[in-house]
């Protein structure tokens, strides 16, 4: 039988790829308002409850998920990825063992478990052991270009990526770690689901980098979609440069109404 374009398949298929992104913020109604006129995007309803939703893109295809969670789960907003596991109990383990932090769960949730953790270096992000869309792959579709890891010391926090989520850890792993000239590259079949950047690799750790992981958006239009940011009530928190990683592409950071920051690329 052929699967419908958003059948769900298991995260442990993943092998430690990103298996979605979602904003933890204050007001659901707030955000849907924002990411409305900004990205265009639509909203439907989730299992979860009236505090969840699920933004689409023009097509209809699943982008992102909005949560009104940040006050309840006492965490600041923010954009986290989330990255697709077999076991979130073991994985959960695995972080501690490290002496990182597992801030919430592994809680039980309709299709799946999730929880929220801090690495090392202190950067924010969930794993998930469940369900999850087979056609939402990062670098394709609807999903974000791209996650990005802003980090002090990129050598180390691949390391600690790949013990804990199983990076290039054998056959059964389709995550390819890649080591370039100043950022780290975690592909999947070619295409890239994650870079992890700080200073060049042999250099001490820079102690000014504030570690978060930035989830970067597709759009046509990058002046346009900051004029809809500002007139929304958001702001230009780092303004518009070619991307680093791709001179041909333009990349602008915002920062929405509730504090959350997010990317724009035009790549």
């Amino acid at each position: 039988m052929e699967r419908s374009p958003h059948t769900p398949v298991p995260s442990s298929a993943l092998s430690g790829a990103p298996c979605w992104v979602s904003l933890m913020t204050h007001d659901l109604g707030s955000a849907r308002d924002f990411y409305g006129a900004v990205l265009g995007w639509r909203f439907r309803a989730t299992p979860l409850g009236g505090e969840f939703a699920v933004a689409l893109d023009e097509d209809g295809s699943p982008v992102a998920g909005v949560g009104a969670v940040a006050g309840s789960l006492r965490a600041g907003v923010a954009w986290l990825p989330y990255f697709g596991v077999a076991d979130a109990d073991a994985t959960a383990a695995r972080i501690r063992e490290r002496g990182a932090t597992v801030a919430v769960g592994p809680l039980t949730m309709t299709a799946g478990r999730a929880a929220l953790a801090a690495d090392p270096q202190g950067a924010t992000f969930g794993f998930w052991a469940g369900m999850t869309m087979d056609n939402w792959s990062v670098g394709r579709g609807a999903a974000p270009a791209t996650v990005r890891l802003r980090t002090r010391d990129a050598f180390a926090a691949a390391i600690f990526y790949a013990e804990v989520l199983g990076w290039a850890a054998g056959p059964e792993s389709r995550c390819d770690v890649r080591y370039e000239e100043d950022h780290v590259r975690v592909t999947v079949d070619g295409c890239t689901v994650a870079e992890l950047y700080g200073g060049a690799l042999e250099t001490p750790p820079d102690p000014q980098v504030r570690p978060r992981w930035e989830v970067h958006f597709r759009v046509r239009d990058l002046a346009a979609a900051i004029r809809a940011a500002t007139a929304a009530g958001g702001s230009v928190a780092l303004p518009a440069a070619p991307d680093p990683a791709n001179g041909a592409a333009q990349i602008v950071t915002l920062r929405d109404p509730d504090g959350g920051l997010f990317t724009l690329t035009t790549a």
